[in-house]
């Protein structure tokens, strides 16, 4: 039992990365399609790569969409809007009219009669013609439109938009004819003027919506998408001719036509074995390129988890919106991939995982090729503009660079293909612009991610590199000394990691909290105490090697509680690795020569720094620390301790395990003896004169 323990153990990440990987290929393989893809690639403009091609069955030549939009066009620049006519409203009307007019006396006024018959004439032509609310310049639905379909009941007829009127038109028209038939009668000129216009003036009109969209949809839907038929055996193109605009569209047609008989013929099963083989091989390349370049994200296992499951939750998004016929691919925020992938990991890494993806994708998207040309060149951009992403304006100015990028991308792509740019499809800027605006939630999203997988972004370690934080000013007040030598380490540990490569903010921030463990018996630490007073002197060496060892538990337990990341707690853990607490082990030895010694209460718990950043601050560290002790600093004095100090960590193998190389640490002993040199303001030495 305990061998089968210890082999599991001993290939637990071999069994791990199985596991994730094989999960993620499961996953895929839901996630993609599993009809059977046309078999050629073509591109407009472009000579025919393959062989020559017939027809392997009858099929309809498809109307490409700019033919169809112009019919659509031809077929509703007739087209009248239905407008509901209200009846009783011309009728209630009319008679409040008649009533008023009744109400005059016949025998006094014998004219009132004809005038009550060109008045009702007049208010009926104004009805029967159209009063609407509003003045039909006003209505957009009226634009570059001649009549209209008034349904009155069962029956439609047209009336011409000019004869329309307002509300305010026709009472202005009704009130002209009461004036001009009160100079024509002046007899009844007193009993008009009683008369108010605005009682007899009602809209009778309404733009019926329902009716008028399902009669447009009936009429576009009437239109024919085929022209004409090819036989099966029939030439469609040969091997070398250019792919011109006839011939796209008939391979178009041809590619419409065998996705409908995806069905008919096909061994579903060689499908569905061809895409996990395809999956397959995009994972193991994506495996291969960890194993060798990145084996540190392979052996973390939430880094890896993360990598996996967002990738896949990237290409089902893809597959989700390429699915809706109102929505397309190009919305999908790809680029956020990179961005994410880059803010925790590398940029490399970001930019072959958005290759992989796209590759995914890109097999079952329309215009494969395209699709793919135009995330590669966006996501790279994304990676290469957010090298810093510190500041919100870098996020917006990424996604704007995003967007110019799709637009010069596809028009180039545009101009390739049709040779002129009166055929450039302006609805895709709409995709590629709400790709690049939705760029900007990648804020959110990253904090989501830090908290939900334990990662840390550059923008939580400026946070954290506040001197304000509780736990530094904490630091600042109960152990000043300390605080102010955990300053210089950050200032030059972020020296040397700006010239060496590496992360400056993780460098920064881990410097600033190595230490954090000697708050709690700050007087114990020389740079802490005053002049005279070091409780050492009334202990033992080892007692002392314990309590000077125990800050680096102290601190770590400290950061726990505080919930510094795990990243930063490296920094506490490692800055002295597994070396000893020198001073006091060497007195000890010093004097009690024959007493039995065991070494190990004089060691540092470890580990050994894993990242080049840890070990920066390891070497920095030690250096600094022993460079303020020296007597007297002068240039060789300071290039002698910084090289043996250093030189004595690579004999403990106190580095093995960091990626630092023998040409960063020579440059860490320049950049060190640069700074150390300016810190000290040491001056050279003049030669004597003879």
């Amino acid at each position: 039992m305990k061998t089968f323990r210890d082999k599991l153990l001993k290939y637990s990440k071999f069994i791990f990365w199985g596991f994730a990987f094989i999960t993620a290929a499961v996953l895929l393989y839901l996630i993609l399609p599993s009809e059977p893809r046309f078999m050629y690639e073509y591109q407009k403009g472009a000579p025919w790569k393959h062989e020559n091609l017939v027809a392997p069955f009858d099929f309809a030549i498809l109307k490409s969409s700019n033919e169809i939009e112009i019919e659509k066009r031809e077929a509703t620049r007739n087209f009248a809007p239905y407008f509901l006519a209200d009846t009783l409203i011309s009728t209630q009307k009319m008679g409040e009219l008649i009533n008023d007019l009744g109400q005059v006396n016949e025998e006094e006024h014998p004219e009132i009669r004809a005038v009550e018959r060109e008045l009702v004439s007049s208010l009926q032509a104004l009805y029967y013609n159209g009063i609407l609310l509003n003045s039909p310049e006003a209505m957009d639905i009226l634009a570059d439109k001649s009549e209209i379909s008034v349904v009155t009941g069962n029956m439609v007829d047209r009336r011409a938009v000019s004869d329309l009127t307002s509300e305010k038109t026709a009472y202005n028209n009704f009130r002209q004819v009461i004036t001009d038939l009160s100079a024509r009668f002046p007899e009844v000129a007193g009993e008009l003027r009683k008369l108010d216009a605005a009682r007899y003036i009602k809209s009778n009109l309404s733009f019926d919506d329902n009716y008028t969209r399902s009669e447009l949809n009936r009429l576009e839907s009437a239109i024919a998408t085929a022209r004409g038929m090819v036989q099966a055996g029939e030439r469609i193109i040969l091997k070398g001719e250019i792919v011109d605009d006839s011939r796209f569209q008939l391979l178009e047609s041809l590619k419409g036509a065998y996705e409908m008989k995806r069905g008919e013929g096909i061994n579903s099963h060689l499908i569905s074995v061809g895409k996990f083989m395809l999956i397959l091989v995009f994972l193991g390349l994506l495996f291969t390129y960890l194993y060798i370049y990145k084996p540190n994200i392979l052996s973390d296992t939430r880094k890896l988890s993360f990598m996996l499951l967002f990738l896949v939750f990237v290409v089902f998004l893809a597959q989700a919106v390429n699915s809706y016929e109102n929505l397309h691919i190009y919305m999908v925020p790809l680029a956020i991939l990179p961005v994410v992938i880059r803010t925790f990991y590398d940029p490399r890494t970001a930019i072959f995982t958005l290759i992989i993806t796209s590759i995914l994708i890109g097999f079952y998207a329309p215009n494969n090729y395209e699709f793919v040309l135009l995330e590669v060149s966006a996501g790279m951009v994304a990676v290469f503009s957010l090298n810093k992403m510190h500041r919100r304006v870098h996020v917006v100015i990424a996604s704007l660079l995003v967007l110019l990028t799709y637009a010069l991308v596809f028009t180039a792509v545009t101009m390739i293909r049709e040779g002129t740019l009166i055929a450039f499809n302006f609805r895709m800027l709409q995709w590629f612009a709400w790709s690049s605006l939705l760029i900007l939630v990648v804020y959110p999203l990253i904090f989501i991610f830090e908290k939900l997988f334990g990662f840390v972004s550059d923008v939580t370690l400026i946070e954290l590199s506040n001197t304000n934080q509780p736990l530094l000013r904490k630091l600042a007040e109960e152990a000043p000394g300390t605080f102010q030598h955990s300053m210089q380490i950050a200032n030059l540990a972020e020296e040397v990691i700006l010239k060496i490569g590496g992360n400056p903010y993780l460098v920064r921030a881990g410097a600033l909290y190595h230490d954090i463990g000697k708050a709690v018996k700050p007087t114990y630490f020389i740079e802490n105490q005053e002049m005279g007073m070091n409780p050492h002197d009334l202990m033992s060496y080892k007692k002392s090697a314990e309590i000077i060892i125990d800050h680096v538990r102290h601190g770590i337990k400290t950061a726990q509680k505080h919930k510094l990341p795990a990243s930063i707690i490296e920094f506490i853990a490692t800055h002295h690795g597994t070396t000893k607490a020198k001073y006091f082990y060497l007195k000890h030895l010093q004097d009690n020569p024959n007493e039995q010694l065991n070494e190990e209460d004089f060691v540092y718990p470890g580990p050994l720094p894993r990242s080049r950043e840890a070990a920066v601050v390891m070497l920095v560290d030690g250096i600094e620390a022993a460079s303020r002790s020296m007597k007297e600093k002068t240039l060789e004095g300071l290039r002698t301790l910084i090289n043996d100090m250093i030189d004595q960590k690579v004999k403990d193998n106190q580095l093995d395990n960091s990626d630092l190389t023998f040409a960063d640490i020579s440059k860490i002993k320049e950049i060190l003896l640069k700074k150390l040199v300016n810190i000290y303001h040491v001056r050279i030495e003049y030669p004597s004169e003879k």
